[in-house]
């Protein structure tokens, strides 16, 4: 690692922030398939991946220590290195999220759901695409395409108000419902912080490409 140039070591890093960033968009994917589907093998799977992400967190943080000690970066190089000690840190709280909706199919499983999932699922695959969406603006330093999810995260949160509403009134129908859509609505609640993470990420974007801190959901309004 000494003989390699910095250069060589940022791409590296991408390259296991891309790698952390594809785990954690299966993660989020099969979390959802879990409840979905009642698919206890998958939740279980979600569960035991999450070590894996808590590890290439902590791996990814000692190369970027080791680089800004040793390489001595400067300008953009040191900006880069400073946003991907922050985007891991968002990227396992994603996890932590994705592993609670796991949690959460697992206690469900025996139950009849009360009603077919059909936000929830909307809400996951959005936000499953902006992981995606986040990681790519990262790893290409397209600031574009990091406003994109402006536009998402707003898709997100009118779901999870519509699932809110609709969860609200079955509670008030049944106090019967109200341990399973309280737990749906902890879904709901996870998968909404994990599009405001993405959105994060957007945000890191443009300090990486354009050195300036914005709150993306500002920039579009203006």
């Amino acid at each position: 690692m000494a003989i390699d140039s910095l250069d060589n070591q940022l791409e590296i890093l991408k390259e296991d922030i891309l790698k952390m960033g594809s785990l954690l968009q299966e993660q989020v994917y099969k979390s959802n398939r879990s409840l979905t589907e009642k698919n206890m093998e998958l939740a279980r799977e979600v569960i035991e991946k999450d070590d894996i992400l808590d590890q290439m967190e902590l791996d990814i943080e000692k190369k970027c220590l080791y680089l800004i000690a040793l390489k001595q970066p400067l300008a953009r190089d040191l900006r880069f290195i400073g946003t991907a000690l922050r985007i891991i840190v968002d990227i396992e709280r994603m996890g932590d999220h994705a592993e609670d909706i796991a949690k959460i199919a697992i206690d469900l499983y025996e139950q009849t759901y009360m009603k077919p999932l059909i936000d929830i699922p909307k809400m996951a695959q959005i936000a499953e695409d902006m992981v995606v969406t986040a990681m790519k603006a990262f790893i290409d330093g397209d600031v574009a395409l990091a406003m994109n999810l402006v536009a998402m995260e707003k898709q997100v949160e009118a779901l999870y108000n519509e699932v809110f509403r609709e969860l609200l009134s079955y509670m008030m129908r049944d106090q019967g419902n109200i341990p399973q859509a309280t737990s749906l609505l902890l879904v709901a609640g996870h998968l909404e912080r994990i599009a405001d993470h993405a959105t994060n990420l957007g945000e890191m974007v443009i300090y990486v490409v354009e050195g300036r801190r914005v709150d993306i959901n500002v920039m579009s309004r203006s």
